[in-house]
């Protein structure tokens, strides 16, 4: 019993191949009265014996070789016949009447006892341990044959852990490198991104994004004004961290406000602050956005919903640099650069009086347009499978690939609400999805009303042929007195963006002063 529990445990829980032959090994001749062994493995269409063990008078030696299996090294018959049946072949006297009498290893080298074991897993063969006595005929007893049936058995188990063991660490070694490697992928992909465009968070290549980040690169460094416009839902605020991200005051505040979020009667206090007492339920000093923003950047989104009084202050606040609190009579001064962003036209508020004239030049010293989404079709599919994966990640979910009807649905809307459209789309969509493909509800585009056009306006779409396009903005021009955009403009008489129309009116080479005073 102490031979079979020893037995068990020499090769139990080994998982490193070598340490397991060795132990196999020495532990077979031990226990067996064999004067030599070998162990044969599979690799991969062909067997290669992979230990070999002798004996002499004071020592056992074990030698790892992984040398081509040959007649010479054993009996050929006698291993063809233990892969053909996976039996084992037990011979008390090899050189006697039996079928392998005739083997050619067995004439040459003579041994007396001869056994041939195969390690089977079920019945999967994981190897072939041969032992031989070339002294003793019936060296393997009985009582040796049980231990060393014992010993094959718990080799096998343990051979097949040991592969298990090593196939899991080449998988997690190939894992590793797949890592390292999609790990510098993403590396070399984001500094050819940020090569590309320089800017985080806005994604796309098309060359109205280009042309929009060139500005932002172009006037960033410097402490100039800027002025932002794009309709609605075209990320007007990342372009303007951007701009803030890049000058030399990135490591200071970016205070964005919302005009439009503002109550009238607060704006000014939100803005500049307020002392004790300024008005009911002024409790305390209260510095405002700008003060807060002092030394970095005021982002002022939607600068157009602006009260006439406010405009006044903030008007001030730019050409001095300074201004006093509500309620206040001391002086602040702060060193802050405005950042303004709207989707209306402010020439047209010029115009029609709600926008102070002096204010909006103050403002529009360094113009940025941002292009609308339907300008940047080249950047869709680039923008879904970046919200995709960003709110997939976020909801837990793996989506493998997009739905095709869904790349070509989402290519041919037009995007009235643009990036942010697109954005809870895509979001919503992530919710509500299952499933590896990732799929729109073509519904969800679908459900916007009709805008309705201007009283008198034209079709949207201009005459394809020269005259008669000439002829309609014309007419258009001079009904609006030279007016391209806002509410009275030819722009929305026509119902097309004003973009647009200065466009064909600079291909055209209509003169808009001409209409001015008609």
């Amino acid at each position: 019993m102490a031979t079979v529990i020893k037995v068990s445990e020499a090769v139990a829980g080994e998982i490193v191949l070598e340490k397991l032959i060795d132990t196999l090994m020495r532990t077979a001749i031990e226990h067996a009265g064999a004067e030599r062994g070998l162990l044969i493995l599979p690799r991969g269409d062909d067997y290669r014996i992979e230990a070999e063990v002798t004996t002499s008078s004071d020592h056992l030696n074990v030698v790892l070789q992984q040398a081509s299996v040959t007649a010479v090294a054993l009996p050929g018959s006698v291993f063809q016949y233990v892969l053909r049946t996976k039996e084992k072949v037990l011979l008390h006297d090899a050189g006697g009447q039996n079928i392998f009498a005739s083997d050619e290893y067995i004439r040459e080298h003579r041994p007396r006892s001869v056994l041939c074991l195969p390690l089977l897993k079920q019945t999967r063969l994981l190897g072939v341990l041969y032992l031989e006595n070339r002294l003793t005929p019936h060296a393997f007893t009985p009582a040796r044959m049980a231990v060393l049936r014992l010993l094959a058995s718990g080799a096998a188990m343990s051979m097949e852990n040991t592969r298990l063991y090593t196939d899991l660490q080449e998988r997690e070694t190939r894992i590793s490198a797949l890592k390292d490697q999609l790990y510098r992928e993403n590396l070399a992909l984001r500094d050819e991104v940020d090569r590309v465009s320089m800017f985080e968070e806005i994604v796309g290549s098309s060359k109205p994004l280009q042309a929009a980040l060139s500005r932002i690169t172009n006037v960033a460094p410097t402490d100039s004004t800027v002025f932002i416009s794009g309709e609605t839902g075209t990320g007007k605020e990342l372009i303007a961290r951007a701009v803030h991200k890049r000058s030399r005051r990135s490591g200071r505040a970016f205070v964005s406000v919302n005009c439009a979020a503002l109550a009238p009667t607060l704006i000014s206090s939100e803005l500049f602050g307020h002392e004790k007492g300024a008005f009911t339920g002024a409790l305390h000093r209260r510095l405002g956005r700008f003060e807060m923003a002092d030394g970095g950047t005021i982002f002022l989104d939607e600068v157009g919903e602006l009260p006439l009084d406010t405009q006044v202050a903030l008007l001030r606040a730019l050409q001095e640099r300074e201004f006093e609190r509500v309620g206040g009579a001391q002086t602040v001064r702060v060193d802050v650069r405005v950042i303004t962003a709207t989707n209306r036209d402010l020439t047209a508020a010029v115009a029609n009086g709600s926008f102070r004239e002096d204010l909006f030049y103050r403002l529009n010293v360094f113009p940025i347009e941002v292009p609308p989404l339907r300008e940047r079709a080249d950047d869709i599919l680039m923008l879904v499978e970046y919200f995709v994966q960003r709110f997939a990640a976020r909801s837990g979910k793996r989506f493998n690939s997009i739905d095709k009807k869904t790349l070509e649905l989402v290519q041919h809307y037009d995007w009235p609400g643009n990036i942010r459209e697109l954005q809870n789309v895509i979001e919503r969509s992530v919710i509500v999805g299952a499933g590896e493909v990732f799929a729109v509800d073509p519904a969800w585009l679908s459900t916007r009303p009709a805008q309705p056009r201007p009283r008198g306006a034209a079709p949207t779409r201009l005459p394809s042929q020269p005259r008669g396009e000439r002829e309609i903005i014309e007419a258009a021009l001079a009904e609006c007195r030279g007016r391209v955009a806002g509410t009275l403009g030819a722009a929305a008489k026509l119902g097309v963006p004003p973009s647009t129309l200065d466009h064909r009116i600079k291909a055209l080479g209509i003169r808009k002063t001409d209409f001015k005073f008609r």
